[in-house]
């Protein structure tokens, strides 16, 4: 029991993740795999949610599991250099969601996104939203002027995605959010490319899933995870948004090609029209296969390479080719492995 993961997260530039678990947190370095720090329940209890950016010290957590030592309607502002809570933000309802850029602290509730100052954890605004049970909120992590400042969440319209400009919003105001008509039914994720150009949506459905350019609002490409009904649990984009990964509970994590789509295999019926939007499918460049119904994330590393981190506390590796090629690199058990260093 002790053990058990109940969530995993990657930090924005998908070189370690987050791990919760019933005993409290661990964070690994992917390349090479190693632990890097350990806390135990004794001093955070159980936790659902950690949010980290970069490898700073600073952790903002949600309680959660069978031994929470916090509220679940707050997040705690957690110094893990000093080893103490710095702060706590309490919400009227439990947090599905956290999320982090450079500057600014997002908290997701079933109805309501709230956003502060990450450092002295200042109210600025808050935008309702459609029932968000899923917690579904993305950011693009810098603020850097090159790149967009966007915030992304489920509009009010059943399977729609709203667009915020971060860069044209101030505190106590927002600009007009754009919205997008992504899906007929309710979305279950969503996902931004670091450069904020691109974002990514897929319906409860789950056999589809739609890129979208956020500056033009058109859709660039459609890609078919498959033809039967499945929960997507996760979707990145690679650093130079040249691929996009998918995860669902059919235990099969899907790469398919952006930047030239015909690289992505198509039904041997696409040319004889019969099928007609199905025959046209774009089906993944290459796959691989985790454990079967197993909860996992899944992520771009170095040199065409793709991991999945499972909630059964397996790490799997996995190198791609444009000819879709993909071959096991690595395999291991994280939970097994010791506390290496600190960061």
């Amino acid at each position: 029991m002790g053990e058990k993961v109940i969530s995993l997260k990657f930090n924005e530039d998908k070189s370690c993740f987050n791990c919760c678990l019933e005993n409290g947190l661990r964070i690994y370095n992917i390349e090479p795999l190693v632990e890097l720090r350990r806390i135990d329940s004794d001093i955070l209890g159980s936790l659902s949610q950690c949010e980290t950016l970069h490898r700073g010290n600073l952790k903002f957590l949600v309680s959660g599991g069978s031994r929470p030592k916090f509220l679940k309607n707050a997040v705690i502002m957690y110094n893990d250099e000093i080893r103490k809570v710095h702060a706590e933000i309490r919400l009227p309802e439990d947090i599905k969601v956290v999320r982090l850029n450079t500057d600014k602290l997002f908290i997701g509730t079933r109805d309501c996104i709230y956003v502060y100052n990450n450092l002295t954890l200042n109210f600025l605004f808050k935008f309702e939203t459609r029932d968000n049970l899923r917690g579904l909120l993305e950011v693009t992590p810098y603020t850097d002027s090159s790149e967009r400042q966007l915030l992304v969440f489920p509009g009010r319209k059943l399977g729609s995605i709203q667009i915020i400009d971060l860069a044209n919003t101030e505190a106590g105001t927002s600009s007009a959010p754009v919205t997008i008509n992504a899906h007929q039914g309710e979305l279950a994720c969503i996902a931004l490319n670091m450069q904020g150009t691109l974002v990514a949506t897929a319906s409860t459905k789950g056999t589809l899933i739609r890129v979208w350019d956020t500056t033009r609002r058109i859709q660039l490409v459609e890609l078919r995870r498959g033809s039967d009904t499945a929960t997507v649990y996760c979707i990145n984009f690679s650093a130079d948004s040249d691929f996009l990964c998918c995860s669902s509970d059919k235990g099969t994590v899907h790469i398919f090609a952006l930047k030239d789509t015909r690289l992505n295999r198509r039904s041997a019926l696409s040319n004889m029209g019969i099928l007609g939007n199905y025959g046209e499918s774009q089906w993944a460049l290459a796959t691989f296969t985790v454990p079967p119904e197993c909860a996992c994330i899944c992520a771009f590393g170095p040199s065409s390479s793709v991991v999945a981190v499972c909630l059964d506390g397996t790490f799997h590796k996995y190198i791609f080719n444009i000819e879709g090629n993909c071959n096991r690199q690595a395999f291991d058990v994280f939970l097994d492995l010791c506390d290496d260093e600190e960061f």
